[in-house]
């Protein structure tokens, strides 16, 4: 059954989207300000982020031999100060070494210049094969773990019983491309947008709809996942891996790892996130394992 679903993701050509834990001496980042909306540049249809507003939000790095600098590939999110989720298809291999990447923290410009950081640690979810079947989480232990300020806290991991809607104000942010055929330009500034959560019963039908219903018997939209974002707002290629977090009850929550997607931010095609709230016993007991 695997094996079936694996060829019919790769029949569609899927594009990825390229797509509270109390801890001692460093609490979860607060409620940020009310975020302005009135220059759309960058993530799609989104603004920049000013400095601190998403604290917990990292890029995720390796090393490229032709320009000779560490380079990102995958946004990330800081849960605890050694601690940073990710999706675990920007690790592509389950034996990746933690020494050919490193983590940036605590700067909206991504290469302003700030230490990067080593990981000692990859752990990809044990079930995870590819993005469209679902668990698409990996965890990265920092080598020290963060000093943290004004600009690098981790976010509050979303409630087991939060039930995540679309009337929660939410966002994404990342450092992706800023429409489909354009990359975010210089001096690559973090971009955030608020996306609307779609409920999964009519994401699943918006995907089989995109397809002209040519497999009625796929399911698309897996049970750990989530689906945000509307027509020219959204995350795009290099956003994976990234932050959706929505405010409830006047703090920002974790709810989704940005994942999958058909395209960037199309009409009536959102955009597929990992869901946070499935993978927290996994979480959890990955962190506690081995801290």
């Amino acid at each position: 059954m695997v094996a079936e679903k694996e060829e019919v993701a790769m029949g569609l050509m899927w594009r990825l989207l390229g797509l509270t834990l109390l801890f001692v001496g460093c609490t979860t980042a607060g409620t940020p300000e009310p975020v302005s909306e009135d220059v759309l540049v960058g993530i799609v249809g989104g603004n920049s982020a000013p400095q601190g507003k998403w604290p917990w939000q990292v890029s995720l790095r390796i090393y490229n031999y032709y320009t000779a600098s560490w380079m990102h590939i995958c946004g990330g999110s800081i849960i605890h100060p050694q601690w940073v989720l990710t999706a675990a298809h920007c690790i592509h291999k389950r034996d990746a070494d933690p020494s050919s990447f490193r983590i940036h923290a605590g700067d909206v410009y991504l290469y302003g210049g700030k230490e990067l950081l080593r990981v000692s640690q990859v752990i990809i979810h044990q079930d995870y094969v590819n993005a469209g079947l679902g668990s698409d989480v990996a965890l990265l232990r920092l080598e020290k773990p963060l000093d943290c300020s004004a600009n690098i806290k981790p976010v509050k991991l979303t409630s087991g019983s939060l039930e995540v809607n679309s009337r929660y104000p939410c966002w994404v942010t990342g450092w992706g491309m800023a429409h489909m055929f354009a990359s975010l330009p210089p001096p690559y500034r973090l971009q955030q947008v608020r996306v609307k959560i779609v409920d999964n019963a009519v994401c699943e039908q918006l995907y089989h709809n995109a397809t002209r219903h040519w497999n009625h018997n796929y399911k698309f939209i897996q049970d750990d996942m989530l689906c945000a974002g509307s027509e020219g707002r959204g995350a795009c290629y290099g956003d994976s891996g990234g932050p959706l977090v929505c405010r409830v009850a006047g703090s920002w929550n974790l709810v989704g790892v940005v994942s999958w997607g058909y395209g960037c931010a199309l009409r009536d095609i959102p955009g597929v996130y990992a869901r946070v709230q499935s993978f927290l016993p996994w979480i959890t007991g990955q962190m506690k394992l081995f801290s």
